[in-house]
């Protein structure tokens, strides 16, 4: 009797042909490009390195789209923006040593956002393992100690049978909810020695899912459907889960107004009657969510910034759905639900009850009006001109990454992103030069849209050489930059706190004349014709750079008061 259990796939004829006789030439790198092709990867991203070289030797003999950039952690952004755009792991290919070490602010920001990137690294050759010191060229004595505080996980492979396996366990982490970056490294003996392994043909390798304890989803689905006043904080696991529409659906059953995040933008309709919006740095906000006796966090540890920099301090009871086991409860108590967003969101509509509370929109209303009325007070109306111009300019469907600048701040809390999965920033870690890089990235996974960027002068110029790369692989990404002579936001903070600014004030080149020196048309625009400029930039084929010359302001923070 046979059982289910005893069956094995059996190889075909030509399969059993083609292992028993693979081609010649092969090197262990072909064996990592076999095995992303075999999972399913299209593109990797990168930049070669005397080690890594059996990897990149390997790409010329594959179907492997490659994007090559100029700085590693360049690169490592862009890998981040396609994975957030794809729901793909992202290969990056990286050498040993200061390669591999200049992608940790890049692979920081992918693990704070789940972001899935597959990094994958040259090693010293395997003789040099083991933490001695044997004075390889980019030497490091523990390699991976530099990462395993950084990514999901940490893959060293010895051997060339190894590399498929660790590949597809990598794979497959990155990919595991919550989504994040992981990291391989593969001596260069390894890849560069010709290998008798058989071509990989298969590869499939299945995320674990992440359900909830019905038991817990049972209690939080009571406490919802018996709650006054319910409310929803929709936070980057719904966007990274693909939860938006069940969130939705959830939402109105429950009557429960919704504030997204700023990892969350565009997770609930920016317009919808129940919308709070992203106003998480406004007090009005902060008071509305603590008087819910009943508070909804999905997919949001609640840090600092949506918590309004922890001056918030909810008074009813929280119920906390969270893929990243370390964000539970971190910061609130809670009734606690490890799952992914999409799946305990699916739970709970499957057993709450429906809610009337026909006075919801209107308290939502009340509060929005008072946001608004606290941000007229205070003369912004350059700014609040230049963020309706882009958003203006913009088409709907086009995602748009933002870097550490006051442009992006004010985006945060008051861009309508449209659609979810659109609006990024770098948020998670909050390091400069995201956005350029990210954009490519993110170009390089659906040529159907324009992409727009956005930096400050000084973020700007982290990512300069990176218009190489825009022109070489004709990425339609547009780039605005706001030149404020500085780092904008940090002269602020310094002025508020000390009465005047240090280490702020920088020499720039002249951005148009930059990026037409390679290739790339430029125009310098002001705030009457920003619109107009970006948006015929955008209309265009090909990378453009919209330089707009503007001091902005923040808008008065609460949680200082």
């Amino acid at each position: 009797m046979t059982h289910d259990h005893d069956l094995v796939l059996r190889p075909t004829a030509a399969q059993t042909e083609a292992a028993l006789n693979p081609p010649p030439g092969r090197n262990g790198g072909d064996l990592v490009v076999e095995t992303l092709a075999g999972l399913g990867a299209t593109t990797v991203f990168g930049l070669p390195g005397q080690h890594a070289l059996g990897m990149f030797d390997a790409l010329r003999r594959s179907d492997l789209r490659y994007i090559g950039l100029r700085v590693e952690n360049n690169a490592g952004f862009a890998a981040d923006a396609y994975g957030r755009i794809t729901g793909e792991a992202a290969p990056l290919l990286l050498s040993t040593g200061p390669g591999a070490l200049t992608s940790l602010a890049a692979l920081q920001e992918a693990r704070a956002a789940s972001a899935p990137v597959l990094a994958i690294s040259s090693q010293v050759p395997t003789a040099g393992l083991g933490g001695g010191r044997h004075g390889y060229l980019h030497e490091l004595p523990d390699q991976a100690a530099s990462f395993r505080g950084v990514v999901k996980s940490v893959h060293t492979v010895r051997t060339q049978s190894q590399i498929p396996s660790a590949i597809a366990e990598a794979w497959t982490s990155a990919l595991t909810a919550p989504h994040g970056p992981v990291w391989v490294e593969i001596p260069q003996d390894v890849l560069l020695s010709e290998t008798s392994i058989p071509v990989v043909t298969g590869g499939d390798a299945f995320p674990e899912e992440l359900p909830p304890r019905p038991e817990l989803t049972a209690v939080a689905a009571d406490l919802l459907t018996h709650a006054e006043r319910p409310a929803i904080i929709a936070g980057g696991g719904v966007v990274r889960a693909d939860a938006s529409k069940k969130l939705r659906q959830l939402a109105e059953r429950l009557q429960a107004p919704v504030v997204t995040t700023f990892g969350g933008k565009g997770a609930f309709p920016w317009t919808h009657p129940l919308s709070l919006q992203s106003w998480l740095e406004d007090r009005h906000t902060t008071d509305f969510l603590e008087d819910a006796d009943v508070l909804l966090v999905v997919g949001s540890g609640l840090g600092e910034l949506s918590s309004n920099y922890h001056t918030f301090k909810p008074r009813g009871r929280v119920v906390q759905i969270e893929a990243d086991l370390g964000k539970l409860e971190s910061n609130h108590p809670a009734l606690g639900i490890h799952a992914d967003a999409r799946l305990a969101v699916q739970a709970l509509l499957e057993t709450v009850d429906e809610r009337t509370d026909p006075a919801a929109p209107e308290r939502v209303r009340a509060v929005l009006d008072k946001v608004h009325e606290r941000i007229a007070s205070q003369e912004l109306t350059l700014e609040q001109d230049v963020l309706a111009a882009v958003r203006k300019a913009l088409p709907a469907g086009a995602p748009s990454f933002w870097d550490m600048t006051i442009l992006a701040y004010w985006a945060w809390s008051a861009f309508d992103a449209k659609a979810p999965n659109t609006m990024h920033s770098a948020q998670g870690a909050g390091g400069l030069g995201y956005g350029f890089p990210a954009a490519l990235g993110a170009a390089a996974a659906d040529p159907t849209h324009p992409v727009l960027a956005v930096s400050g002068d000084g973020g700007a110029l982290y990512s300069i050489a990176e218009l190489a790369t825009a022109r070489q692989y004709d990425l339609d990404v547009t780039w605005l930059i706001v030149d404020d002579g500085g780092y904008g936001i940090l002269r602020e903070y310094m002025t508020d706190a000390f009465g005047q600014p240090t280490a702020t004030e920088l020499t720039r080149p002249d951005y148009v004349a930059l990026a037409e020196s390679f290739g790339v048309p430029g125009v310098r625009t002001s705030p009457e014709a920003l619109e107009a400029d970006l948006a015929k930039a955008l209309a265009a084929p090909g990378p453009s750079v919209v330089v707009l010359p503007a001091v902005l302001r923040m808008f008065a923070p609460t949680h200082l008061d």
